[in-house]
């Protein structure tokens, strides 16, 4: 077949993100990760030792495998770090409270803590059959009663968490299936780490949106200032095109540090949502629900983000108009100086014309009175040899067409030197 190049990579990505079938009872261990670019080499050399399928059959954003005592492991590869799921068919309800301290969970643990990468978050999940197993489970997690969550999830299946991280570094949830067929079961457990997953992801951008509203109020205030200043004709328009300038290269500098984070927390508040849809959350009276938790919680920090990213292209738009407007002024202030000097340029060349035809007048005078300066004296000496000359009369008749014969040559010259449109 004349298969795309990308066609096997894109039908791939349909298959990534299904966990094997959970055991019930038993526990989920998962950590979610950031792994630098430099990091992934180490990371895929760890997984390969364990891995079903390595080197060039093996997908690159996908490996899973068996560890030890039928303990099995699943990971995926984000555009933003890795996830890493450990399967554990257990009925041992210590291993939920101390993970740590199980002899059959030592090694897995070690192993997971010499991978690389920052922890983003870290949940231990232990799976009954039912809720009546549950409540024998539940007063042991020492879970805030003032903050637990439990609800319903797709009608069956039920909750309980504090979201609280633990001594250990994990968090700790109880979830039971209450005849929930396997592999439903297994798909609502991927949804729910995928709900929390993409809640701390999205609430990575928190701290930035924080770090940088000082620098939003500073540069808000300045525009204020700017605006009166750009609405005071006395201002130097340089200084303030200057001080303009130095104001939207702050606010660009602003958004290119926050903009991929902001981005980010975005999409991943998008699909919190989503999640959030397909677990069919049903409350249950004197707790919280998801939904309450979610809403409580994980909104009001989401609009922080979205209030500072709508805020810094409010300012750079301000920042922008204020600047098109100054540089509006500018231009009306030139083309008014500019008319200005047209209109003196005008006059000064009307000024030349003038004198130019004052003098062309002059010319036609002067070269008149010595041409007919010469032809007296021809004159004179023709009146001594031939009496009947009247030498005074001839030298009168002579000066009108001298002149217009002057006058002609120098238009016909004129006209000869600078073309017949001048």
């Amino acid at each position: 077949m004349r298969e795309h190049e990308l066609r096997r990579q894109v039908v791939g990505e349909m298959h990534l993100r299904r966990w094997p079938p959970v055991p019930v009872p038993g526990l989920i261990l998962q950590w979610v990760t950031e792994v630098d670019a430099g990091e992934r080499a180490e990371e895929i050399a760890q997984l390969d030792r364990y891995s079903h399928v390595t080197g060039e059959d093996a997908h690159p954003r996908h490996r899973e495998g068996t560890l030890a005592d039928g303990i099995s492991f699943a990971w995926e590869k984000h555009s933003e770090g890795s996830s890493l799921a450990v399967f554990v068919p257990t009925a041992n309800r210590d291993m939920l409270l101390a993970p740590r301290e199980q002899g059959e969970l030592a090694d897995v643990l070690q192993w997971v803590d010499s991978m690389p990468g920052q922890i983003i978050r870290a949940t231990a999940i232990y799976l009954v059959e039912s809720d009546a197993q549950a409540e024998d489970i539940v007063p042991r997690l020492l879970l805030s009663r003032s903050e637990l969550v439990s609800c319903h999830l797709q009608g069956k299946a039920r909750m309980w968490s504090d979201f609280r991280v633990r001594d250990d570094g994990f968090g700790r949830m109880l979830v039971a299936a209450n005849g929930t067929e396997q592999r439903d079961f297994t798909r609502l457990l991927q949804r729910l780490q995928e709900l929390g997953n993409y809640r701390n992801k999205a609430l990575l951008g928190l701290p930035v949106a924080q770090s940088v509203w000082p620098r939003l109020d500073a540069a808000e205030e300045r525009l204020a200032v700017l605006s009166r200043r750009v609405a005071d004709a006395a201002e130097t328009d340089d200084a303030l095109l200057a001080e303009l300038s130095d104001l939207s290269l702050e606010l660009m500098a602003v958004a290119a540090s926050t903009n991929y984070r902001l981005s980010a927390t975005a999409a991943y508040a998008r699909l919190v949502e989503d999640r959030l849809e397909q677990l069919e959350i049903s409350p249950i009276d004197g707790f919280s629900s998801l939904g309450d938790f979610t809403e409580r919680r994980f909104l009001p920090a989401m609009r922080t983000c979205t209030a500072v990213a709508e805020r810094e292209r409010q300012l750079s738009l301000r920042a922008s108009q204020l600047s098109s407007l100054l540089r509006a002024r500018i231009d009306t202030r030139i083309e008014n100086q500019n008319a200005r000097l047209l209109r003196s340029m005008d006059h000064s060349s009307k000024m030349q014309l003038r004198l130019q035809h004052l003098v062309e007048g002059l010319s036609v005078v002067a070269v008149s009175y010595y041409l007919i300066g010469l032809v007296s004296y021809a004159l004179k000496g023709m009146a001594h040899e031939v009496s009947w000359i009247d030498y005074e009369l001839a030298v009168g008749l002579l000066v009108v067409p001298v002149v217009l014969a002057v006058w002609l040559g120098l238009r016909i010259a004129k006209r000869r030197v600078l073309g017949p449109d001048h």
